[in-house]
């Protein structure tokens, strides 16, 4: 297979990097954060790092040929978190000068073949649809055909993670064999909605992309988590049992039901605000026992950590997740180098991309439509 080249921008700590893997060649990089940066720098060959805002990249940065985009920008202004403010939001925002990025590289002849944008599934119904037409609309202006799906995190890992995926497509690049999809190949009904909210000239634009329904192949969550302190102290019995006094009667009655298998059971645990039905809203500590992590969060802006339970009979144990966990549930190697403080490495995954999906898209969308379109220009 020939080697691809890419660009990702708001890069994190290069988990797209690392799911695209080793026949993919980085040609630019781009984050505004210093601690991601340094994160970045300290696992990969970052010659070709910027590090600053991505307004002020310069334009030559994006003058090379380059097979795909991969952007990842900030989602809080779509997601629960936010303030519902979508494309307007301070953060979510950086979207326009990204996007002018593109236009000048595609004005200069420089096209990306592949363009594929990640975000929360929010953006799908963010400001009554208008949000996703804005981006569908940024990309079909630039002559791209343009699509969306969804893949949750869980069919490789298991963490709940559904994440949004536009990926557009140069039209002198595709192939019929990509055009053939249709409306019933897309199984999430989110994504459905969205495209049955767009104007008939985007529409006209839309691919439905067809990808393989391959039975999940995910790893238990007690290989991902160890019973053992390591980094994370254990709570104190006081704080444990503090913990179990926030459960509401259903969460409290799956704790006993684990206790009472006598197995080890291994689970996750938020803190979440949730309504007394008095119109107030108190604390509740949420338990999940079905083998999956609740999707992993930032701890800025008020969002808890995530705690991991040990339930063996009467032995209840309780740690926030390691940021070593943290990271294994986005895919990233053991031998990955995290950022010294906790707090650090844990917004370092919860902002990325789960690497897997990344490799996954790969192997079903990008490769195979470059593939087929160098074969087609070496004939």
């Amino acid at each position: 297979m020939p080697k691809f080249s890419f660009s990702e921008f708001f890069a994190g700590g290069g988990m797209a990097r690392a799911g695209l893997g080793d026949g993919w060649d980085c040609v630019l990089a781009n984050d505004i954060d210093a601690m991601k940066c340094a994160t970045y720098r300290a696992n990969w060959d970052a010659n070709d790092l910027i590090e600053g805002d991505i307004a002020d990249l310069p334009a030559t940065a994006l003058q090379k040929e380059i097979d795909l985009y991969w952007a990842s920008s900030p989602c809080q202004d779509f997601s629960l978190a936010g303030a519902g403010q979508g494309l307007e939001g301070r953060k979510s925002s950086v979207f326009y000068p990204w996007v002018e990025h593109v236009k000048n590289a595609v004005r200069g002849g420089y096209a990306p073949r592949i363009i594929a944008f990640e975000n929360v599934t929010g953006l799908l119904s963010s400001n009554a649809g208008q949000d996703f037409a804005a981006v569908v609309a940024a990309f079909t202006g630039l002559g791209y055909f343009v699509g969306a799906t969804i893949v949750d995190a869980r069919r490789f890992l298991p963490q709940s993670r559904p994440r949004l995926f536009v990926i557009a497509v140069k039209k002198t690049e595709i192939l019929p064999e990509f055009l053939a999809g249709e409306r019933g190949d897309c199984p999430h009904p989110q994504v459905a909605r969205a495209y049955d909210a767009l104007p008939e000239s985007l529409k006209s634009q839309w691919i439905w992309w067809k990808l393989p329904n391959r039975p999940p192949n995910t790893p238990p969550l007690s290989e991902m988590v160890t019973y053992s302190e390591g980094e994370q102290a254990w709570f104190s019995d006081e704080q444990t049992q503090r913990l179990v006094a926030l459960m509401n009667g259903a969460h409290r009655a799956k704790l006993a039901a684990a206790q009472q298998s006598g197995k080890l059971v291994v689970g996750t645990i938020y803190k979440r605000g949730r309504p007394n039905g008095a119109g107030k809203t108190v604390q509740r500590a949420e338990l999940r026992l079905d083998g999956v992590a609740g999707c992993l969060r930032t701890p800025r802006g008020g969002s808890s950590r995530q705690t991991v339970m040990f339930i063996q009979g009467q032995t209840v144990k309780a740690r926030l997740l390691s940021k070593q966990e943290a990271a294994r549930l986005m895919g990233l190697p053991d031998d990955y180098i995290l950022p010294e403080r906790y707090n650090d490495a844990y917004l370092l995954a919860g902002d990325g991309v789960a690497v897997p999906v990344v490799r996954f898209l790969a192997e079903t969308i990008f490769e195979p439509i470059l593939m087929l379109n160098a074969a087609r220009q070496a004939a």
